[in-house]
């Protein structure tokens, strides 16, 4: 059998995140590749050395550029802030690695059609990491609205609300600096919904937002604070840094198709830990999700008379839903993590196949080009066409 060689560069929290996923995704899944954990690369070299122990990566390594030339590395996975994407993807691409990306894509939609035009000419397969599109029941509202179970689709009305940020005490980020981050929720949170909208509905025409940051700066404590900016001396953590993101974004979308949508986001909503959620109406039924049930999906159908004013709950943990085959009998729940594992397996089938998986990087183009538009808006207190020069 065919090795596929894993790389990836970063051992934070996605880190983790996409390592279990390769982990699990042969023992789940039939693939026609063995999946081996090759090389891991980490800016802090104790880190990375025990993250690769940890996790069953062969090697470890200090500088990400090493990867590039190694023939024994099949797929990088990137894993690091949005200002980085850019230079790490093209250059893996160019050495003919295949590519995940966590997002945002990148800083601009610009970028982002730099690393689409490289992954054409590179002819290598690419999967931007918007991994709620694999939750058994999102992929379960992406047919059934394809089956036209809902008829015309009016209206989209998404959110993904957290409180991590609340806490004014909080040191400064890489996630509260524009430079790195490219955005507060709007990247951070945003790009998810936007591409949940994408997916489910349709693109965007039409863009209003409006946005706040509630903390305006944050205590420099160099024990917290990220390896991508300078270091700090004892004086210096008694400093403020000013927060150059937003903290929360409302947005209002016209989609080409004539439906109409909304999307708040929020760092700042009390009691919300991990909150993705989104509501789609359309002519003839209705479908709700909340990432916080997620092996659940609620749907109305105004069909069927005995409906009565309720919704239905469907358990998407049974035979015939998405992926569920390959997971637990009916009824036992699936978590965070499993959506990594399926998307990862489409990736491996698009390798298989000399085919594409999305979202790729020309998703990403466009669901940055509707975050800037969204900056744009709040900026010049307009709606913005995404036809316009952003």
């Amino acid at each position: 059998m065919k090795k596929l060689n894993v790389a990836i560069i970063g051992t934070g929290f996605m880190g983790r995140a996409h390592s279990n996923a390769w982990s699990q995704l042969g023992k789940f899944f039939s693939i026609p590749f063995e999946i081996c954990l090759k090389c891991v690369a980490g800016r802090d070299e104790n880190k990375t050395r025990e993250f690769a122990k940890r996790w069953g990566y062969e090697e470890y390594t200090t500088d990400w550029h090493t990867l590039l030339g190694r023939y024994d590395v099949d797929i990088i996975c990137i894993l690091t802030p949005a200002a980085e994407h850019k230079e790490m993807a093209i250059a893996a691409m160019r050495a003919g690695k295949h590519v995940v990306c966590e997002k945002p894509c990148a800083l601009t939609w610009q970028e982002c059609e730099e690393m689409a035009q490289e992954a054409r000419k590179a002819g290598v397969v690419t999967y931007l990491n918007h991994n709620y599109r694999r939750v058994p029941a999102v992929a379960l509202a992406k047919k059934m609205i394809e089956e036209g179970r809902l008829g015309t689709i009016y209206h989209w009305k998404g959110a993904y609300l957290q409180e991590w940020a609340i806490d004014a005490n909080i040191p400064f980020k890489w996630q509260f600096d524009k430079e790195i981050a490219g955005g507060g929720t709007i990247y951070d949170l945003s790009s998810h919904a936007v591409d949940l909208a994408r997916f489910l509905v349709g693109e965007p025409k039409f863009v209003m937002a409006m946005t706040k940051t509630f903390i305006t700066e944050r205590p420099n404590r160099k024990s917290n604070i990220a390896t991508h900016l300078p270091q700090s001396n004892t004086e210096d953590d008694k400093k403020m840094i000013p927060v150059t993101v937003d903290d929360a974004s409302f947005m209002i979308l016209e989609f080409e198709n004539g439906a109409l949508g909304n999307i708040d986001s929020t760092r700042f909503a009390t009691g919300r830990k991990n909150c993705n959620t989104f509501e789609v109406y359309g002519s003839k039924g209705a479908l709700c999700f909340n990432f916080e049930r997620m092996n659940e999906l609620e749907f109305y159908d105004n069909s069927v008379p005995s409906c009565g004013n309720g919704y239905k709950k469907i358990l998407v943990t049974g035979a015939g839903y998405p992926y569920s085959g390959a997971w637990w009998p009916a009824g036992h729940s699936i978590g965070y993590e499993h959506p990594f594992v399926h998307a990862f397996y489409d990736f491996v089938k698009a390798i298989e196949n000399h085919s594409t998986v999305t979202p790729n990087f020309e998703d990403g183009v466009k669901i940055i080009k509707v975050l800037q538009a969204a900056q744009k808006s709040d900026k010049e207190k307009r709606c913005v066409s995404l036809e316009e020069k952003i």
